[in-house]
Formats: structure tokens, C-alpha cells, sequence
């Protein structure tokens, strides 16, 4: 018996069409036990995001960090929760808005809509939604500026078993990174600049911490490109600040588990820094097109915790990109590029389509 999903009728009187879908992560429905106990399940069950054996993993997370994470958990999600909902959905909703908006200003004929990889909406489910309504070219835009093994490539896995269901497959593409498009390193050096002209320009004895998702050592040994994207990402972001060596650091946090992870780690720099009369810590997570509990949370506040606990005097989370409209433009260009070849400034013509559908039903079609 056929595993292929069932295709509606082929319709001649139908144009086709292009989509673009923004793809983060994924949030809880709610800051909740409960649905936080289903987002980690989801998500801790990728093979890709946790690279331990299948077995021995589920009784870990099963038996231990389902029953106690969870409740944790929400109540970090509750600290940050939006009125309309979960931080990273909320930017991530704004974006694909304002994204449609600056391309339908160039001409652009397409949806613009967004998925989450783990939770709601699901990528099979927005891609089956955007087939439904005649979507035949599809570009996948993962909102992961560097690419990872555990992000980037986990959202082509996902589409990519949703076309193994689909007889009548739509072409797709998808980003793989853009750690050092220029226009992104823009966005980045003028919200940089933006804070500064708020909060002052850093002292001589300040540091600009420039801080990644931390990943295990493990993946860069086994050719992961993540840890290198970072560190350029870094270094350009730098170089357009004009700042010296000693004036920044990359570092890595959100460290999980005992082994040993990309370094330097976050939270212990921190304190480091305190503890050396570091009057001024300006941070800013450039892995992170969005806000959300990473960024808000433990950096924004555990980060300025441990920092001032330490015996530092200020500091500062710089947020992300979020709807900053340098960023949503250099979005824009980015996606363009991308579109390259698509009839995307095409209109359908409704006589063409008519006579289309005309000529197909005297030869037999039924539409």
C-alpha cells in the first residue's frame, strides 16, 4: 500500500505560486509544565540536537529530566511571557510580516509566512497548508545565522521527510547560512551603535562580550562548521565596531550536561570578569535573530547576576534583531538573492489561466 499522502485534483484554472517560511526553533504553547513537557520531549528527541545513543537517551529523558525540567522551566517562560504569547513566536510573526511587506514594495508576488521546528505551526504542517493553496516553489528560511548540524540541517530533515509523503512535490530551497552576509554584520554594528548612543561608548577597561548558543566540543571535532561561523561572525562584528582584541570576547552558553563544550563558556566569564574590576559588560547574542527565553532570560538576567554578584558595576543585554528595520532589509536581500530564477514578479493573468483550463478539459482533464 502507498505511503504517499493523497493529492487533491489538478486544477488547470489554478496558477502557481511562490512561499517563503521563516524557520526558528519553536516555543511552548503556553509557559506551563505540561506544555513545556511536551515542547522538551519534541525537541531533546531530535537525533540531531542530542547525539547519544537512542537507548541509554531515552531513559535519561524519560526518567529524569521530563519529570523535573519542565516545572523549571515554565517558570523561566513565565518571567518573559508577551501578552500575545511566547517572545521568539511573537518576533518571529512580526518579521514574516514586515519581511512580506518590504518584498511585496519590490514587486515580489509570494506568501510570506513562518514554522517552528519544534511545537506550533509544525514545518510539515505549514508546507502541506501552502500546497493545499497552490504553492509550488517554496524557500525555507532557517532564522540560525550559523550553520549547525542541531539547527539549520534538523530543519531540512523535517521538510525533507514531508516530501517523502508527496506525490506532487513543490521545489524547494532553503538557507543554508549567512554569518557573514554583509547586510546582517550591518543590522548587528548599527543596534550595537544604537545602544551605545543610549547607554555611552564602552570605557577602556569594558568589554563588548559577544555570546553564541553553546554547543558540545564533540561536533566541531567531527566537522560541525558552527564553532568557526561564530568566531567570524564575531571578528566581523568587531572589526565594524573598530574595536581591539582586548575589547570583545565570543563566548558559548547554555551549557547542558558534564561533557565538555564549545569554549570559552559564558557564565563562567562572567564572573571572571566581576571578580577582575571589570566596571562594564555591554552583551549581545548574535545567534539569535529573535529574542527569546535564551536571550531574555539567562543572559539578560542570570547574566547580570552573576556579573554584579561578582563585583561588576553595569551591564547591559543588548536585544536582538528582532524587528530592527536595518535587519528586516538586509532579510529582504538576503531572501531576493535566494529567490533568484523564480517567477516571483509575474502576476497570474486570469484570461491565460481560462484558456488554459479550456484547452486541458477538451482533452479530458476534469478541471
Amino acid at each position: 500500500m502507498s505511503k504517499l499522502l493523497r493529492e487533491p485534483p489538478h486544477r488547470h484554472d489554478t496558477a502557481s505560486s511562490t512561499a517563503v517560511v521563516l524557520v526558528n526553533l519553536g516555543t511552548p504553547e503556553a509557559p506551563t509544565a505540561p506544555a513545556l513537557k511536551r515542547y522538551l520531549r519534541q525537541f531533546l528527541s531530535d537525533p540531531r540536537v542530542v547525539e547519544i545513543p537512542k537507548p541509554i537517551w531515552w531513559l535519561i529523558l524519560n526518567g529524569i529530566i521530563l519529570n523535573i525540567r519542565p516545572k523549571k522551566s515554565a517558570a523561566k517562560y513565565a518571567s518573559v511571557w508577551m501578552k500575545e504569547g511566547s517572545p521568539l513566536r511573537v518576533h518571529t510573526e512580526r518579521q514574516s510580516k514586515m519581511l512580506a511587506g518590504h518584498l511585496g514594495e519590490r514587486s515580489h508576488h509570494l506568501t510570506v509566512t513562518l514554522a517552528m521546528r519544534y511545537g506550533s505551526p509544525s514545518i510539515q504542517d505549514v508546507l502541506s497548508k501552502l500546497k493545499a493553496g497552490g504553492a509550488t516553489r517554496i524557500l525555507l528560511v532557517p532564522m540560525y545565522p550559523q550553520y549547525s548540524s542541531s539547527t539549520t540541517a534538523t530543519v531540512v530533515d523535517e521538510a525533507a521527510k514531508w516530501l517523502l509523503k508527496m506525490r506532487n512535490q513543490p521545489e524547494i530551497r532553503y538557507i543554508r547560512n549567512f554569518h557573514d552576509d554583509p547586510g546582517y554584520i550591518a543590522a548587528l554594528e548599527k543596534s550595537v551603535r544604537k545602544h551605545w548612543q543610549a547607554n555611552g561608548q564602552l570605557g577602556t577597561n569594558d568589554k563588548l562580550i559577544i555570546s553564541f548558543h553553546g554547543l558540545p566540543k564533540r561536533s566541531l571535532d567531527l566537522g560541525d562548521p558552527y564553532f568557526c561561523e561564530c568566531q567570524k561572525t564575531g571578528r566581523l562584528l568587531a572589526e565594524r565596531l573598530n574595536l581591539s582584541t582586548e575589547q570583545y570576547r565570543v563566548s558559548f552558553q547554555s551549557r547542558f550536561g558534564k561533557a565538555e563544550w564549545l569554549q570559552p563558556y559564558t557564565a563562567p566569564m562572567l564572573t571572571q570578569l566581576g571578580k577582575e574590576g571589570t566596571p562594564r559588560i555591554d552583551i549581545i547574542c548574535p545567534g539569535f535573530a529573535a529574542d527569546c527565553l535564551e536571550t531574555l532570560e539567562e543572559i539578560a538576567m542570570e547574566g547580570k547576576d552573576d556579573f554584579i554578584a561578582a563585583g561588576g558595576k553595569e551591564y547591559h543585554y543588548i536585544p536582538a534583531l528582532n524587528e530592527d528595520e536595518a535587519w528586516i532589509k538586509a532579510l529582504a536581500d538576503l531572501v531576493e538573492l535566494h529567490l533568484g530564477g523564480w517567477p516571483t514578479k509575474l502576476s497570474a493573468d486570469p484570461h491565460a489561466l481560462e484558456s488554459t483550463a479550456s484547452h486541458a478539459i477538451k482533452l479530458g482533464a476534469h478541471s
